[in-house]
């Protein structure tokens, strides 16, 4: 009796339940009996029964009870031969089946027509006359060897081994205890002896995580930002075993997961790399409505396009993607590019499509506005096109959409984070508006002993967008401060920045009160004509940006080519297109497809932009690099 109660106090201990009771046997220890000679009689690690035993690390008592996982290890092949002896006579009864009688005589259906022939043409009926076989069955039952060897491969380490046979690395480091650090291509290791069908391949499309200790589900959703469920769809097993130290985790592709962020990985220079030097299919939407322009003079043409925003726009855009097509060309590339007009209509974007052969197209770009992207993508999802958004950010992230630029999110997050990472800075300081209330508090939440400042009222209560010289100087402390300013008022952030650079003092050493000022949302009211560039640059104003300013002392042959091509300095759309139509095009040379760039070229760097997708876990890819910069001498440089 008592037996039996502990084999039930350990089920209820560590939750085995008779939904997933099958994965587990039960051992009476006999004298003499150690856990790793247990181990090797059940096919599995002695760290496997130390889990589901913890006891057994202290003592292993003789009439102990034990809990035993199946190992898939532990299945014995079985071989079958069948030698027909003769047949039985039988006549067929009412309601009598192929199925009932293929059970009765324990031979299988296909057995009795392979001997009745008339039965392939005809249904089975009363009173017919069959011949039922008989066999002679040989079963011999061989049983596996708990592990095998196995040889390493080329760019197989200890946890894509450990992965592929469904262990952990304590688990594979416990098999062969003679290791290095690493492993060698052609080397021999012990693994379990599971079938072909059990092993798990590792997918380059995705990144692996390696669980470390204590940690569960909560931590890896901190960590990772994956909730149970999604963990378990990527990793079945997870629902049998749970979390294990040392498992390795399939997650899905992103260079900050590994440990990384955008600015740690090394960037890849795509020229140098060119191996597919075949014609690639471009196609190039944009929202010119050109229909809408008036050609009767040239007056009139001029005054269309300053008219209409998004002619504008796209032209502006289109003259960064002629550039980059030229330069291509000069770089061996060959392309065929499409350029279409979608006018600024869904009907449009959905005829263009329908009309024209998109399953050769390797890539599209645009179009620029988000009802449009939308339609294009999805129309684009049955041929797997691939689509890159040039400038949107909410997007519905199919499977096929490369979101180029980063989120409001990530900006606000890396700012945040470059922050936190200086160990110097000795006071936080939040100012802010009403209609920035939200951002404070969250700030308030990351320093928790930040001090907030709120823009002043007028005798309505609404923000009279300035602050008192007190009201941010009761506020700073000596040593470094980093004062974040959130507003998008050019009156506050001309007032803000005025106050604050009369009180940045630590030059001259006469209160010790360093001041660096940041915002987590850089937007056009720090670019007003209020808003002394003199200031900023004195408080080393930092902000995050998903595109740098280029510098015309960089001597950048792009923008020396633009100025000669078209007269005039090219602006941001025009960069734009530039930058994205050569990560695009040399991505497509350089990998299989734009898929699996992703992996091959983590990241990329143009005049003004950086290119490094993450994918989601289910849908598509989003651009994870970001620049922090500063005003440093009338200057906007990259720190990070």
């Amino acid at each position: 009796m008592f037996k039996h109660l502990s084999v039930l106090g350990f089920a209820v201990l560590f939750g085995i339940n008779t939904a997933n009771a099958q994965n587990f046997s039960t051992h009476q220890v006999k004298k003499g009996e150690t856990v790793e000679a247990l181990a090797k009689q059940y096919y599995v690690t002695p760290s496997q029964i130390y889990a589901l035993n913890p006891d057994a690390k202290k003592e292993l008592k003789p009439n102990t009870i034990l809990i035993i996982p199946i190992s898939k290890a532990n299945k014995p092949e079985v071989e079958e031969t069948k030698e027909l002896v003769g047949f039985k006579p039988h006549r067929v009864s009412k309601k009598e089946t192929l199925y009932s009688l293929a059970k009765e005589y324990d031979v299988s259906e296909e057995d009795i027509k392979k001997h009745n022939k008339f039965l392939y043409a005809e249904p089975l009926r009363k009173g017919d006359k069959l011949q039922i076989p008989v066999f002679k069955v040989t079963r011999i039952t061989k049983e596996n060897d708990a592990v095998t060897t196995y040889i390493v491969k080329p760019k197989e380490g200890k946890w894509r081994v450990a992965y592929k046979f469904g262990i952990t690395l304590k688990e594979f480091e416990e098999l062969n205890p003679n290791l290095g650090d690493s492993l060698q291509v052609g080397q021999q290791v012990y693994v379990p002896n599971i079938a072909n069908k059990d092993q798990k391949s590792v997918d380059e499309q995705y990144s692996y995580y390696k669980v470390l200790p204590k940690e569960g589900f909560y931590r890896l959703k901190v960590k990772l930002g994956l909730e149970q469920d999604a963990l378990e769809m990527l990793n079945p097993e997870l629902k049998e075993t749970g979390l294990k130290e040392g498992m390795i985790l399939k997650i899905p592709y992103s260079a900050a997961l590994n440990g990384e962020s955008a600015s740690g990985i090394k960037r890849v220079d795509l020229t140098n790399k060119i191996s597919d030097f075949s014609t690639k299919h471009i196609a190039i939407m944009l929202p010119f409505r050109l229909n809408r322009v008036d050609y009767d003079s040239v007056a009139d043409t001029k005054r269309s396009i300053k008219s209409d925003p998004y002619l504008n726009a796209s032209l502006d855009f289109h003259s960064g993607v002629l550039m980059a097509v030229d330069s291509l060309k000069k770089l061996g590339v060959s392309l065929k590019v499409d350029v279409y007009d979608t006018k600024h209509e869904v009907s449009e974007v959905a005829r263009i499509i329908n009309n024209n052969d998109f399953e050769t197209v390797d890539a599209v770009i645009g179009p620029l506005t988000s009802n449009t992207f939308e339609k294009a993508a999805t129309e684009l999802r049955r041929y797997n096109t691939p689509i890159v958004s040039p400038i949107g950010t909410n997007l519905k992230l199919y499977d096929n959409v490369f979101q180029s630029r980063p989120s409001d999110h990530l900006l606000k997050s890396k700012i945040v984070n470059y922050v936190k990472s200086d160990s110097t800075a000795k006071n936080i300081v939040v100012i802010s508006d009403t209609k920035n209330t939200a951002i404070a508090n969250e700030l308030k939440s990351e320093f928790t002993y930040a001090r907030l400042v709120f823009s002043r009222k007028d005798k309505d209560g609404k923000d009279a967008n300035y602050v008192m010289l007190d009201d941010i100087q009761n506020v700073l402390k000596p040593g470094k401060n980093y004062v974040f300013l959130e507003t998008q008022s050019e009156g506050l952030a001309s007032n803000a920045t005025s106050i604050l650079a009369s009180l940045n003092q630590a030059k001259n050493g006469n209160s010790g009160i360093e001041i660096i000022l940041v915002t987590t949302n850089f937007n056009e009211a720090f670019e007003g004509d209020e808003v002394s560039n003199e200031q900023l640059s004195r408080l080393h104003f930092h902000y995050a940006t998903t595109a740098k300013s280029y510098s015309e002392t960089d001597n950048n042959t792009f923008v020396k080519a633009y100025e000669k091509q078209y007269g005039i300095t090219p602006n941001k759309r025009a960069v734009k297109g530039f930058d994205l139509t050569m990560d695009v095009a040399l991505r497509l040379v350089t990998s299989e497809n734009l898929y699996t760039s992703v992996n091959q070229s983590p990241l990329t760097e143009y005049v003004e932009n950086k290119f490094a997708y993450n994918k989601e876990l289910v849908g598509g890819y989003y651009n994870n690099a970001v620049y922090v910069v500063k005003y440093d001498n009338l200057n906007i440089v990259v720190v990070e």
